[in-house]
Protein backbone atom coordinates (compact mmCIF):
# COMPACT_ATOMS: atom_id res chain seq x y z
CA UNK A 1 0.00 0.00 0.00
CA UNK A 2 1.18 3.24 -1.35
CA UNK A 3 2.14 5.98 1.85
CA UNK A 4 -1.13 8.81 1.82
CA UNK A 5 1.46 11.29 3.09
CA UNK A 6 5.63 10.88 1.92
CA UNK A 7 8.27 13.48 2.83
CA UNK A 8 11.99 13.89 2.13
CA UNK A 9 14.76 15.28 3.64
CA UNK A 10 12.76 18.37 3.61
CA UNK A 11 14.13 21.38 5.14
CA UNK A 12 13.16 25.06 4.38
CA UNK A 13 15.48 28.72 5.00
CA UNK A 14 13.42 32.03 5.38
CA UNK A 15 15.18 34.75 3.18
CA UNK A 16 14.43 37.43 5.92
CA UNK A 17 16.46 35.96 9.10
CA UNK A 18 18.11 32.81 7.08
CA UNK A 19 16.85 30.50 9.85
CA UNK A 20 16.34 27.09 8.65
CA UNK A 21 14.77 23.69 9.59
CA UNK A 22 14.68 20.35 8.88
CA UNK A 23 14.89 18.17 7.41
CA UNK A 24 12.00 16.15 7.95
CA UNK A 25 11.27 12.23 6.45
CA UNK A 26 7.89 10.68 7.08
CA UNK A 27 5.94 8.21 5.26
CA UNK A 28 1.86 7.71 6.29
CA UNK A 29 -0.11 5.26 5.35
CA UNK A 30 -4.01 5.41 5.99
CA UNK A 31 -4.96 4.73 9.72
CA UNK A 32 -1.53 5.74 10.52
CA UNK A 33 -0.52 8.77 13.18
CA UNK A 34 2.54 11.06 13.74
CA UNK A 35 3.79 13.11 16.35
CA UNK A 36 6.75 16.09 15.37
CA UNK A 37 7.89 17.19 18.54
CA UNK A 38 10.79 19.38 19.45
CA UNK A 39 12.06 22.55 20.65
CA UNK A 40 10.16 26.16 20.50
CA UNK A 41 11.84 27.47 17.27
CA UNK A 42 13.00 24.69 15.86
CA UNK A 43 10.90 25.31 12.69
CA UNK A 44 7.86 23.14 13.24
CA UNK A 45 5.70 25.20 12.11
CA UNK A 46 7.32 25.66 9.21
CA UNK A 47 7.63 22.06 8.36
CA UNK A 48 4.05 22.04 9.29
CA UNK A 49 3.33 24.45 6.31
CA UNK A 50 5.58 22.42 4.44
CA UNK A 51 3.17 19.34 4.73
CA UNK A 52 0.33 21.41 3.68
CA UNK A 53 1.69 22.14 0.52
CA UNK A 54 1.95 26.13 1.83
CA UNK A 55 5.23 26.12 1.22
CA UNK A 56 6.43 26.94 -1.57
CA UNK A 57 3.45 27.95 -2.80
CA UNK A 58 2.87 30.91 -0.75
CA UNK A 59 5.47 31.08 1.22
CA UNK A 60 9.11 32.43 -0.02
CA UNK A 61 12.34 31.17 0.60
CA UNK A 62 14.47 27.82 -0.28
CA UNK A 63 12.85 25.12 0.30
CA UNK A 64 14.66 21.42 -0.27
CA UNK A 65 13.54 17.74 -0.67
CA UNK A 66 10.08 16.84 -1.61
CA UNK A 67 6.43 16.30 -0.01
CA UNK A 68 4.37 13.64 -2.07
CA UNK A 69 0.73 13.08 -1.46
CA UNK A 70 -0.40 9.77 -2.97
CA UNK A 71 1.49 9.48 -6.51
CA UNK A 72 1.46 13.87 -6.57
CA UNK A 73 4.33 16.22 -5.80
CA UNK A 74 2.99 18.94 -3.93
CA UNK A 75 5.60 21.09 -6.02
CA UNK A 76 3.61 20.40 -9.07
CA UNK A 77 -0.20 20.77 -7.58
CA UNK A 78 -1.97 23.39 -7.53
CA UNK A 79 -3.49 24.77 -4.20
CA UNK A 80 -6.98 23.82 -4.59
CA UNK A 81 -5.84 20.42 -5.44
CA UNK A 82 -4.16 20.12 -2.29
CA UNK A 83 -7.06 21.73 -0.34
CA UNK A 84 -9.02 18.91 -1.54
CA UNK A 85 -6.48 15.83 -0.01
CA UNK A 86 -4.59 17.36 2.82
CA UNK A 87 -6.46 19.96 6.18
CA UNK A 88 -4.20 22.22 7.91
CA UNK A 89 -4.82 23.65 11.18
CA UNK A 90 -2.76 26.67 12.49
CA UNK A 91 -1.29 27.28 15.66
CA UNK A 92 -3.06 30.83 15.61
CA UNK A 93 -6.41 30.12 14.84
CA UNK A 94 -7.34 33.83 14.84
CA UNK A 95 -5.10 33.60 11.11
CA UNK A 96 -7.21 31.10 9.81
CA UNK A 97 -10.91 33.00 10.55
CA UNK A 98 -12.35 34.34 6.86
CA UNK A 99 -16.08 34.29 7.61
CA UNK A 100 -18.47 37.17 9.92
CA UNK A 101 -20.36 34.66 11.92
CA UNK A 102 -19.37 30.84 12.87
CA UNK A 103 -21.55 28.84 10.52
CA UNK A 104 -20.70 31.26 7.47
CA UNK A 105 -16.99 30.01 8.64
CA UNK A 106 -17.73 26.33 9.04
CA UNK A 107 -19.95 26.18 5.38
CA UNK A 108 -16.80 28.51 3.63
CA UNK A 109 -14.77 24.98 2.76
CA UNK A 110 -17.16 22.79 2.41
CA UNK A 111 -18.92 25.30 -0.39
CA UNK A 112 -15.34 25.78 -1.88
CA UNK A 113 -15.42 22.36 -2.43
CA UNK A 114 -18.77 22.00 -4.66
CA UNK A 115 -20.53 19.61 -2.77
CA UNK A 116 -24.25 19.11 -3.11
CA UNK A 117 -26.62 20.95 -0.67
CA UNK A 118 -27.56 18.54 1.34
CA UNK A 119 -24.40 17.03 2.01
CA UNK A 120 -22.97 19.77 2.91
CA UNK A 121 -25.93 20.44 5.74
CA UNK A 122 -25.03 16.73 7.04
CA UNK A 123 -21.28 17.73 7.58
CA UNK A 124 -22.33 20.60 9.25
CA UNK A 125 -24.45 19.16 11.47
CA UNK A 126 -22.16 16.87 12.40
CA UNK A 127 -19.25 18.64 13.49
CA UNK A 128 -21.92 21.71 14.94
CA UNK A 129 -22.72 18.28 17.59
CA UNK A 130 -19.29 17.09 17.98
CA UNK A 131 -17.75 20.50 18.81
CA UNK A 132 -20.77 21.96 20.79
CA UNK A 133 -21.20 24.96 18.28
CA UNK A 134 -24.85 25.46 18.14
CA UNK A 135 -25.01 28.32 20.38
CA UNK A 136 -22.14 30.19 18.31
CA UNK A 137 -23.06 29.85 15.07
CA UNK A 138 -24.70 33.17 14.92
CA UNK A 139 -21.79 35.13 16.87
CA UNK A 140 -18.43 36.28 14.69
CA UNK A 141 -15.39 34.16 15.28
CA UNK A 142 -13.40 37.11 16.18
CA UNK A 143 -15.70 37.54 19.43
CA UNK A 144 -14.80 34.02 20.69
CA UNK A 145 -12.28 32.83 23.20
CA UNK A 146 -8.79 31.51 21.86
CA UNK A 147 -9.85 28.18 23.01
CA UNK A 148 -13.33 28.66 20.91
CA UNK A 149 -11.68 29.89 18.38
CA UNK A 150 -9.09 26.39 18.05
CA UNK A 151 -12.10 24.30 18.43
CA UNK A 152 -13.42 26.38 15.71
CA UNK A 153 -10.90 25.96 13.32
CA UNK A 154 -10.32 22.51 13.86
CA UNK A 155 -14.31 21.36 13.59
CA UNK A 156 -14.12 23.58 10.03
CA UNK A 157 -11.09 21.88 8.53
CA UNK A 158 -12.89 18.21 9.96
CA UNK A 159 -15.77 19.09 8.14
CA UNK A 160 -13.97 18.92 4.86
CA UNK A 161 -12.78 15.46 5.58
CA UNK A 162 -9.01 15.34 4.27
CA UNK A 163 -7.32 12.46 3.84
CA UNK A 164 -4.58 13.94 5.67
CA UNK A 165 -4.95 15.93 8.78
CA UNK A 166 -2.02 18.42 9.51
CA UNK A 167 -2.09 20.18 12.60
CA UNK A 168 -0.03 22.47 14.29
CA UNK A 169 -0.20 22.86 18.41
CA UNK A 170 -3.95 21.65 17.92
CA UNK A 171 -4.13 21.18 21.66
CA UNK A 172 -2.81 24.49 22.57
CA UNK A 173 -5.54 26.40 23.46
CA UNK A 174 -7.96 23.62 24.45
CA UNK A 175 -9.03 23.06 28.16
CA UNK A 176 -8.63 19.65 29.67
CA UNK A 177 -11.54 18.02 28.76
CA UNK A 178 -12.15 19.66 25.29
CA UNK A 179 -8.51 18.03 24.52
CA UNK A 180 -9.76 14.65 25.57
CA UNK A 181 -12.69 15.39 23.91
CA UNK A 182 -10.54 16.20 20.79
CA UNK A 183 -8.62 13.28 21.14
CA UNK A 184 -11.05 10.50 20.74
CA UNK A 185 -12.58 12.50 17.31
CA UNK A 186 -9.36 12.15 15.88
CA UNK A 187 -9.19 8.59 17.01
CA UNK A 188 -12.33 7.84 15.14
CA UNK A 189 -10.80 10.03 12.13
CA UNK A 190 -7.93 7.46 12.54
CA UNK A 191 -9.90 4.45 12.58
CA UNK A 192 -12.11 6.20 9.27
CA UNK A 193 -8.43 5.39 7.27
CA UNK A 194 -7.34 9.48 7.83
CA UNK A 195 -3.88 9.89 8.50
CA UNK A 196 -3.08 12.36 11.27
CA UNK A 197 0.14 14.29 11.61
CA UNK A 198 0.77 16.42 14.93
CA UNK A 199 3.28 19.26 15.79
CA UNK A 200 2.49 19.43 19.53
CA UNK A 201 4.37 20.08 23.10
CA UNK A 202 1.35 18.95 24.99
CA UNK A 203 2.91 15.44 24.76
CA UNK A 204 1.59 13.79 27.51
CA UNK A 205 -2.30 13.84 25.92
CA UNK A 206 -0.87 11.78 23.13
CA UNK A 207 1.10 9.20 24.71
CA UNK A 208 -1.84 6.45 24.13
CA UNK A 209 -2.87 7.68 21.01
CA UNK A 210 -2.71 4.60 18.53
CA UNK A 211 0.12 3.88 15.72
CA UNK A 212 1.31 6.94 16.78
CA UNK A 213 5.22 7.59 15.20
CA UNK A 214 7.14 9.84 17.00
CA UNK A 215 9.41 11.94 15.10
CA UNK A 216 11.88 14.53 17.55
CA UNK A 217 13.07 17.63 15.98
CA UNK A 218 16.54 19.23 17.23
CA UNK A 219 17.63 22.84 16.76
CA UNK A 220 20.31 23.93 14.23
CA UNK A 221 23.96 24.14 15.76
CA UNK A 222 23.02 21.78 18.79
CA UNK A 223 21.27 24.76 20.79
CA UNK A 224 20.71 24.30 24.84
CA UNK A 225 18.01 25.38 26.68
CA UNK A 226 18.23 25.76 30.59
CA UNK A 227 15.79 26.74 32.57
CA UNK A 228 18.19 28.69 35.07
CA UNK A 229 17.62 32.30 34.73
CA UNK A 230 20.84 34.81 34.89
CA UNK A 231 21.64 35.73 38.42
CA UNK A 232 20.38 39.59 39.01
CA UNK A 233 18.51 40.85 42.02
CA UNK A 234 14.81 41.93 40.54
CA UNK A 235 13.73 45.81 40.95
CA UNK A 236 11.89 45.09 44.66
CA UNK A 237 8.70 46.73 45.08
CA UNK A 238 8.84 49.45 47.76
CA UNK A 239 5.43 49.07 49.16
CA UNK A 240 3.05 46.12 50.36
CA UNK A 241 -0.88 46.44 48.35
CA UNK A 242 -3.75 44.32 47.70
CA UNK A 243 -6.44 44.45 45.09
CA UNK A 244 -10.03 44.18 45.32
CA UNK A 245 -12.37 43.24 42.90
CA UNK A 246 -16.24 43.56 44.17
CA UNK A 247 -19.24 42.82 42.26
CA UNK A 248 -17.39 42.48 39.08
CA UNK A 249 -20.14 42.37 35.59
CA UNK A 250 -19.19 42.30 32.51
CA UNK A 251 -22.02 41.48 29.71
CA UNK A 252 -21.23 41.14 26.15
CA UNK A 253 -24.86 41.58 24.65
CA UNK A 254 -27.19 40.00 26.60
CA UNK A 255 -24.84 37.34 27.34
CA UNK A 256 -22.93 37.97 30.83
CA UNK A 257 -19.39 36.52 30.69
CA UNK A 258 -18.76 37.47 34.52
CA UNK A 259 -21.12 38.13 36.86
CA UNK A 260 -20.86 39.35 40.67
CA UNK A 261 -17.21 38.75 40.81
CA UNK A 262 -15.15 39.43 44.19
CA UNK A 263 -11.51 38.88 44.42
CA UNK A 264 -8.75 39.78 46.33
CA UNK A 265 -5.15 39.56 45.10
CA UNK A 266 -1.81 40.93 47.49
CA UNK A 267 1.08 42.42 46.15
CA UNK A 268 3.99 39.08 46.50
CA UNK A 269 1.23 36.70 44.78
CA UNK A 270 1.56 34.03 41.75
CA UNK A 271 -1.98 33.28 41.45
CA UNK A 272 -2.83 30.72 38.21
CA UNK A 273 -6.18 31.11 36.83
CA UNK A 274 -8.37 27.52 35.85
CA UNK A 275 -11.25 27.19 33.51
CA UNK A 276 -12.86 25.81 30.43
CA UNK A 277 -12.75 27.41 27.27
CA UNK A 278 -15.04 30.52 27.26
CA UNK A 279 -15.49 31.09 31.22
CA UNK A 280 -14.12 34.24 30.97
CA UNK A 281 -10.64 34.21 31.86
CA UNK A 282 -9.71 36.49 29.51
CA UNK A 283 -12.42 38.87 29.80
CA UNK A 284 -11.53 38.81 33.94
CA UNK A 285 -7.42 39.58 32.91
CA UNK A 286 -8.82 42.30 30.42
CA UNK A 287 -10.74 43.79 33.49
CA UNK A 288 -7.84 44.04 35.42
CA UNK A 289 -5.77 45.94 33.24
CA UNK A 290 -8.72 48.70 32.43
CA UNK A 291 -9.26 46.96 28.86
CA UNK A 292 -12.72 46.07 29.17
CA UNK A 293 -15.73 47.73 30.36
CA UNK A 294 -17.06 46.37 33.48
CA UNK A 295 -19.36 47.31 36.39
CA UNK A 296 -18.22 46.61 39.89
CA UNK A 297 -15.35 48.48 41.22
CA UNK A 298 -11.66 46.98 41.21
CA UNK A 299 -9.17 49.19 43.16
CA UNK A 300 -6.14 49.65 45.12
CA UNK A 301 -5.35 49.64 49.09
CA UNK A 302 -2.11 50.29 50.77
CA UNK A 303 1.00 51.19 49.07
CA UNK A 304 0.35 54.98 48.87
CA UNK A 305 -2.27 54.33 46.72
CA UNK A 306 -6.06 56.17 47.51
CA UNK A 307 -8.80 53.43 47.77
CA UNK A 308 -10.09 54.93 44.14
CA UNK A 309 -7.25 54.34 42.65
CA UNK A 310 -6.99 51.33 39.53
CA UNK A 311 -4.17 49.14 39.95
CA UNK A 312 -1.39 49.54 37.28
CA UNK A 313 -1.03 45.97 35.75
CA UNK A 314 1.09 45.28 32.39
CA UNK A 315 -0.85 42.31 30.14
CA UNK A 316 0.49 40.18 27.91
CA UNK A 317 -2.21 39.02 25.53
CA UNK A 318 -3.14 35.71 24.32
CA UNK A 319 -2.18 36.43 20.66
CA UNK A 320 1.60 37.82 20.78
CA UNK A 321 0.41 39.39 16.98
CA UNK A 322 -1.51 42.22 18.68
CA UNK A 323 0.90 43.50 21.11
CA UNK A 324 4.24 43.93 18.05
CA UNK A 325 4.56 46.65 15.56
CA UNK A 326 8.22 47.35 15.83
CA UNK A 327 10.76 46.56 12.92
CA UNK A 328 13.45 45.14 14.99
CA UNK A 329 14.10 44.07 18.58
CA UNK A 330 13.56 47.85 19.78
CA UNK A 331 10.03 46.86 20.48
CA UNK A 332 11.00 46.04 24.02
CA UNK A 333 12.25 49.67 24.44
CA UNK A 334 9.79 51.41 22.74
CA UNK A 335 8.77 54.75 24.07
CA UNK A 336 10.41 53.99 27.66
CA UNK A 337 12.28 57.02 28.78
CA UNK A 338 15.64 56.20 31.29
CA UNK A 339 14.99 52.25 30.57
CA UNK A 340 16.78 50.52 33.16
CA UNK A 341 19.21 49.09 30.61
CA UNK A 342 20.35 46.37 33.24
CA UNK A 343 17.28 45.05 33.31
CA UNK A 344 16.73 44.73 29.61
CA UNK A 345 20.30 42.65 29.60
CA UNK A 346 18.94 40.80 32.08
CA UNK A 347 15.39 40.03 30.82
CA UNK A 348 16.90 38.83 27.02
CA UNK A 349 19.32 36.85 28.57
CA UNK A 350 16.51 35.26 30.92
CA UNK A 351 14.24 35.08 28.21
CA UNK A 352 16.86 33.45 25.37
CA UNK A 353 16.27 36.55 23.47
CA UNK A 354 19.87 37.84 22.81
CA UNK A 355 20.53 36.51 19.21
CA UNK A 356 17.07 37.63 18.19
CA UNK A 357 17.32 41.43 18.95
CA UNK A 358 17.87 42.83 15.05
CA UNK A 359 15.26 40.05 13.72
CA UNK A 360 11.10 41.64 12.75
CA UNK A 361 9.61 40.32 15.91
CA UNK A 362 6.74 38.91 13.38
CA UNK A 363 9.17 36.73 11.75
CA UNK A 364 9.78 35.22 15.48
CA UNK A 365 8.00 31.44 15.68
CA UNK A 366 4.81 31.85 18.16
CA UNK A 367 6.89 30.48 21.09
CA UNK A 368 9.40 33.68 20.84
CA UNK A 369 7.03 35.93 20.00
CA UNK A 370 5.41 35.36 23.42
CA UNK A 371 8.50 35.47 25.24
CA UNK A 372 8.81 39.06 23.73
CA UNK A 373 5.58 40.20 24.31
CA UNK A 374 6.85 38.68 28.12
CA UNK A 375 9.81 41.08 28.08
CA UNK A 376 7.88 44.00 26.74
CA UNK A 377 5.54 44.02 29.73
CA UNK A 378 7.96 43.60 32.32
CA UNK A 379 10.55 46.14 30.80
CA UNK A 380 7.06 48.94 30.67
CA UNK A 381 6.44 50.39 34.41
CA UNK A 382 3.83 48.04 36.05
CA UNK A 383 3.38 49.33 39.31
CA UNK A 384 1.24 46.30 40.83
CA UNK A 385 2.38 43.62 38.77
CA UNK A 386 1.74 41.49 35.48
CA UNK A 387 -1.25 39.44 33.97
CA UNK A 388 -0.72 36.69 31.08
CA UNK A 389 -2.90 34.91 29.21
CA UNK A 390 -1.77 31.44 28.43
CA UNK A 391 1.58 32.28 28.49
CA UNK A 392 2.59 28.89 27.61
CA UNK A 393 1.62 28.66 24.31
CA UNK A 394 4.41 27.58 21.74
CA UNK A 395 6.70 26.63 24.70
CA UNK A 396 8.35 23.38 25.33
CA UNK A 397 9.00 22.04 28.68
CA UNK A 398 12.37 23.97 28.96
CA UNK A 399 11.19 27.52 28.33
CA UNK A 400 8.24 26.30 30.41
CA UNK A 401 10.44 25.79 33.37
CA UNK A 402 12.26 29.06 32.41
CA UNK A 403 9.38 30.87 31.98
CA UNK A 404 8.07 30.29 36.44
CA UNK A 405 11.56 30.50 37.31
CA UNK A 406 11.12 34.12 35.76
CA UNK A 407 7.20 34.67 37.20
CA UNK A 408 8.54 33.51 40.68
CA UNK A 409 11.16 35.85 40.17
CA UNK A 410 8.30 38.86 40.36
CA UNK A 411 6.30 37.75 42.58
CA UNK A 412 9.36 37.13 45.42
CA UNK A 413 10.06 40.66 44.69
CA UNK A 414 6.76 41.97 45.91
CA UNK A 415 5.12 42.24 42.18
CA UNK A 416 1.09 40.12 41.51
CA UNK A 417 1.36 37.87 38.93
CA UNK A 418 -1.63 36.72 37.99
CA UNK A 419 -1.96 34.16 34.62
CA UNK A 420 -4.82 32.50 33.05
CA UNK A 421 -4.27 28.94 31.47
CA UNK A 422 -5.42 25.82 30.24
CA UNK A 423 -1.97 24.11 31.04
CA UNK A 424 -2.38 22.67 34.51
CA UNK A 425 0.81 21.17 34.52
CA UNK A 426 1.75 24.93 34.56
CA UNK A 427 -0.22 26.02 37.04
CA UNK A 428 0.53 23.55 39.89
CA UNK A 429 3.52 25.74 40.08
CA UNK A 430 1.61 29.05 41.03
CA UNK A 431 1.18 29.57 45.20
CA UNK A 432 -2.85 30.11 44.57
CA UNK A 433 -5.27 28.59 42.21
CA UNK A 434 -8.64 30.09 41.01
CA UNK A 435 -11.28 27.76 39.46
CA UNK A 436 -13.77 29.67 37.63
CA UNK A 437 -17.54 27.92 35.98
CA UNK A 438 -19.73 29.36 33.87
CA UNK A 439 -21.49 30.64 37.08
CA UNK A 440 -18.24 32.21 38.63
CA UNK A 441 -15.52 31.18 40.88
CA UNK A 442 -16.02 27.01 42.09
CA UNK A 443 -12.79 26.94 44.48
CA UNK A 444 -9.81 29.37 45.52
CA UNK A 445 -6.85 28.79 47.58
CA UNK A 446 -3.47 27.30 47.74
CA UNK A 447 -3.18 25.36 44.65
CA UNK A 448 -1.92 22.03 46.40
CA UNK A 449 -5.62 22.24 48.46
CA UNK A 450 -7.34 22.95 45.10
CA UNK A 451 -5.70 20.10 43.11
CA UNK A 452 -6.88 17.53 45.74
CA UNK A 453 -10.50 18.91 45.30
CA UNK A 454 -11.86 16.31 42.91
CA UNK A 455 -15.40 17.69 43.70
CA UNK A 456 -13.97 21.55 42.22
CA UNK A 457 -12.79 20.20 39.31
CA UNK A 458 -16.09 17.92 38.44
CA UNK A 459 -17.65 21.33 39.21
CA UNK A 460 -15.74 22.98 36.14
CA UNK A 461 -16.38 20.67 33.94
CA UNK A 462 -12.63 19.83 34.06
CA UNK A 463 -10.74 16.86 33.81
CA UNK A 464 -7.52 16.76 35.67
CA UNK A 465 -4.55 14.77 34.20
CA UNK A 466 -3.33 11.71 36.01
CA UNK A 467 0.09 12.81 35.49
CA UNK A 468 -0.01 15.81 37.41
CA UNK A 469 0.46 15.10 40.81
CA UNK A 470 -1.00 17.38 44.16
Amino acid sequence: MKPLLYSEKVSFTYPQTHRSCGPLSLSLRQGESALVHGPSGGGKSTLARCLAGLIPHLYHGQMTGDVWIGDHNTKEMRSWEIAREVGFVFQNPATQMVASTVEDELLFGLENLGLPGEEIKTRLDFVVDQFDLNSFLKRSPHTLSGGEQQKLSLAAIIAMQPSVLIMDEPLSMLDSSAAYEFIDLLKEQLEEGKSLVFFEHRLPYLQDFPSLKRIPLGIAGNEQTGSQIPSLPYPEKAGAFSIHVQGLTVSFGKKKILNDLNLEFEGGQLVALIGRNGSGKTTLLRSLAGLQPFEGTIHVIGDGQDESDFPQLNMVFQNPDTQLFNPTGEEILYKIQSPNLELYEWLIQALKLEKYQETQPLLLSEGEKRRLALAIAIMHPHHHGILLDEPSLGQDQAHKDLLIELLKTISRAGYLVFFATHDIELAANADRMILIGEKGIIADGPTRNILQNHNAWQQAGLILPHWIAP
